[in-house]
């Protein structure tokens, strides 16, 4: 009679077997398994918004899982919402190496491409992907109010750009001269005047032609020569065309960068000539610091010296200074806020015109709302006082100026290269001089295409 182990024994085998077998079979699969719950602890990271652990938990596995498009998807996305926009450019390349089909991959490389200023690197991408992935393209909507020269692309290359402009408006105050009522707000004691004919407002339509080119030549990885150019020629209808004017900018120098920070000097040069003959001559020297905190925020703070020249009013000669800072961000959609605040003072070269030297500060911001890929609506306001230095010798007040300058528009790209900015701008100068106080408004349409 065999014994109960005896009889136990199949019995104790067989349990062995489906306990045992079933773990050796696992056993190959579990470093797969706890990579996919390092993908799936990665992801809850980022939507709690621990990025940066999201992406220091998935920095460690690159070395060993670089190459798997499920590993990588999910690095660009760790490190884009870490701000580590270098690496997600690297993680959404091997992506689109390896499935060069996935459109939603190519978009997200768009995007990193365009944090680390890589616009030739974006240009390369399929159109659709370009127009999806970067809606309206907001440094050109405020070009109008922060200058800045083209920066280098990813790969430290030389760049240069520009557009033309055509713009058709009407002005309200195209001479920018006081309301009829003016003599009214005469201030007590101020000998009796009036206006001469054709000093108040006068309205008047315009048409303008704008070029305007600008670039870098990249001398190493960090000097750069710099430049830029602008030129526009304005004509008036009816009582505006004494008011006929054309206008050069123009401006070179050189550019140090090193890693967020660039260091630029350059020269400036202006002239305006209105009717016919040369109203204002500009010379100086403009020095900027660029702070990138990455592709989508900037601190640009400037020193600008300018010596303002009259040929035939000399004794309004001046030496202008000013100083101020700006900070820019660029929303991950397309829209965009900015700010800053500037002060400085204009001095005359005469002697015994105090009263044409004043103290200026101003304070500036603006946001832009990216509505879809090709539609974009834009504010900008300009606050501004001035304090002049002297009495005016006629009026026997001193002079005070606060003005105002509000924009609104809408920016619309219709197709690659082509924008039209249709806008209202109006300007309140509130003066204690009668015969400065105005107020202005123009609407204007300008269609620009870009090179």
């Amino acid at each position: 009679m065999r014994s109960v182990s005896t009889c136990w024994e199949p019995v104790r085998r067989q349990a062995l077997a489906c306990v045992v077998w079933p773990v050796l079979a696992l056993a190959p699969l579990a470093p797969a398994l706890a990579e996919d719950a390092a993908l799936q602890q990665a992801q809850a990271l980022v939507q709690q918004g621990d990025a940066l652990a999201a992406f220091q938990l998935l920095d460690a596995l690159e070395a060993q899982r670089a190459g798997d498009p499920v590993f990588d998807a999910a690095m660009g996305r760790a490190a884009f919402a870490a701000a580590q926009y270098s690496r997600a450019v690297m993680a959404w390349e091997r992506v689109v190496a390896t499935q060069p089909d996935n459109l939603a991959a190519q978009m997200e490389l768009a995007r990193a491409l365009h944090a680390v200023g890589d616009r030739r690197g974006v240009q390369a991408l399929a159109e659709q992907v370009r127009m999806r992935a970067i809606p309206v393209d907001a440094a050109l909507s405020i070009d109008q109010f922060l200058v800045s020269y083209d920066r280098m692309g990813h790969e430290g290359l030389s760049t240069w750009k520009g557009h033309i402009d055509v713009t058709l408006a009407r002005d309200s105050n195209v001479n920018v001269g006081p309301g009829l009522d003016a003599p009214a707000l005469s201030p007590p004691g101020t000998p009796p005047w009036s206006l001469a004919p054709g000093s108040e407002a006068q309205r008047a339509s315009y048409g303008a032609l704008l070029g305007n080119i600008r670039g870098r030549h990249v001398l190493d990885a960090r000097w750069s020569l710099i430049a830029a150019a602008t030129a526009e020629v304005r004509g008036h209808s009816g009582a505006g065309k004494p008011y006929d004017s054309q206008q050069i900018d123009a401006n070179a120098g050189v550019s140090y960068r090193i890693e967020r920070h660039e260091w630029m000097l350059s020269a400036q040069g202006a002239t305006y000539r209105q009717d016919g003959d040369t109203m204002r001559n500009i010379g100086g020297l403009l020095g900027e610091w660029i702070y990138r905190l990455d592709g989508f925020r900037q601190w640009d703070t400037f020193v600008q010296m300018q010596s303002l020249r009259y040929p035939a009013q000399g004794l309004r000669n001046a030496r202008r200074a000013v100083a101020g800072t700006s900070y820019v961000h660029v929303m991950r959609n397309g829209s965009l806020f900015y700010a800053g605040v500037y002060g400085g003072q204009e001095s005359p070269r005469a002697s015994g015109v105090d009263n044409l030297g004043f103290d200026l500060a101003g304070l500036r911001g603006g946001v832009q709302w990216a509505v879809s890929a090709q539609w974009a609506a834009f504010t900008h306001l300009n606050v501004e006082r001035r304090r002049y230095a002297a009495t005016d010798p006629f009026f026997g007040v001193t002079r005070r100026d606060r003005q105002t300058h509000w924009v609104l528009g809408v920016s619309w790209l219709p197709a690659p290269g082509w924008r039209i900015t249709p806008q209202w701008a109006l300007t309140h100068n509130d003066s204690t001089l009668p015969i400065t106080d105005y107020d202005r408004r123009v609407f204007s349409i300008t269609l620009r295409r870009e090179f």
